[in-house]
């Protein structure tokens, strides 16, 4: 049996991906899942995480807890982006390393790569120039996971991977008006506006920025995909120091269109004003998606019915708080 610990399961990927592995479990496949909330085992606890591991002596480990946020987050609280992640990574990926864990594959972001990289962004665009300022300190956390695991990997011969996904959405997002990411908070406030009869609906930015989304359930589907991989088949297709895998839809949409369509979803039928006032970020991240495809593995959710299908669980998730 393989006892595998999913780091971050309360989380949107971490949930997806639990989810995919019960459902796993359930067809018959010899599964042991190993959890823990916060409350229960803080990440950034060095001592604790020594202590979890050596207890349970996992085979794997999927790291998909992460302190993640939109624009405004990362630019209000850069210091806790930076030590929280940095830390997380260290204390998981070390002491699964201690633990004797062969198997680990690690989650990072899109956000790794230079502001200017050429599009569609390829792996080899990594450290190739300077980061988008207002989520460097998460991108640097990243950066180092990705760099964790190749040492690891290259020092002791363990199998650590870490797949890098695109602007992610779906069930089980976080929906604060604040601190949430473009899309989930597009969400939240065109449903307001509906809701209230509002004339019109602000949206930071120009709208001109170009992003891609994919679903966390094709996220969670990549996850298992690549961690599944042959070790023979993953290193013929990866570089020790350039291991790290793109997962994304290779396709965009401006933010514009994005905001008309959840517009559209929400049954929003007012006004849609621009703040140019407000940051836009990278005007655009779209991610090279190909190496993943020449291994076998393409997203399959289009990104409408993804919209309609997280705006139902947002609505659920609106009912049971009321």
């Amino acid at each position: 049996m393989r006892k595998i610990y999913i780091a971050g399961h309360r989380g949107m990927v971490g949930g997806a991906i639990l989810r995919q592995l019960q459902a796993r479990k359930d067809a018959g496949e010899a599964l042991e899942l190993v959890t823990r909330t916060r409350a229960e085992l803080d990440l950034t606890d060095q001592a604790a995480v020594r202590d979890f591991m050596r207890s349970k002596a996992p085979d794997v480990v999927i790291l998909a807890a992460a302190k993640v946020g939109g624009i405004m987050a990362n630019n209000t609280y850069p210091a806790e982006f930076i030590y929280e992640n940095l830390m997380i990574e260290c204390n998981v990926i070390h002491q699964a390393f201690a633990a004797g864990v062969q198997q680990l594959l690690q989650l990072g972001s899109s956000c790794i790569y230079p502001r200017d990289a050429a599009q569609p962004m390829a792996e080899e665009a990594l450290l190739t120039g300077p980061l988008e300022p207002t989520n460097e300190p998460y991108a640097i956390a990243k950066i180092a996971g990705i760099k964790l695991c190749e040492s690891y990997n290259r020092q002791y011969g363990v199998d650590y991977r870490s797949v890098m996904p695109t602007n992610l959405y779906g069930p089980g997002d976080n929906f604060h008006p604040q601190n949430s990411h473009v899309l989930p908070a597009l969400i939240r406030r065109f449903h307001e506006a509906t809701r209230d009869g509002a004339a019109e609906v602000v949206i930071w930015g120009s709208g001109k920025p170009m992003r891609e989304f994919l679903h966390v359930d094709d996220m969670a589907e990549a996850s298992l995909f690549v961690l599944d991989l042959p070790r023979d088949v993953y290193a013929a297709n990866t570089h020790p120091m350039l291991s790290h895998i793109n997962v994304g839809t290779g396709r965009d949409v401006s933010i514009a269109a994005l905001a008309q369509m959840v517009a559209e979803v929400t049954g929003f039928e007012g006004r849609l004003v621009f703040d140019r006032s407000k940051p836009d970020g990278t005007m655009r991240k779209l991610m090279d998606v190909s190496r993943l495809a020449d291994m076998g593995w393409r997203a399959r959710i289009d990104l409408e019915d993804g919209l309609r299908e997280t705006y139902d669980w947002f609505l659920e998730q609106e009912r049971l708080r009321s």
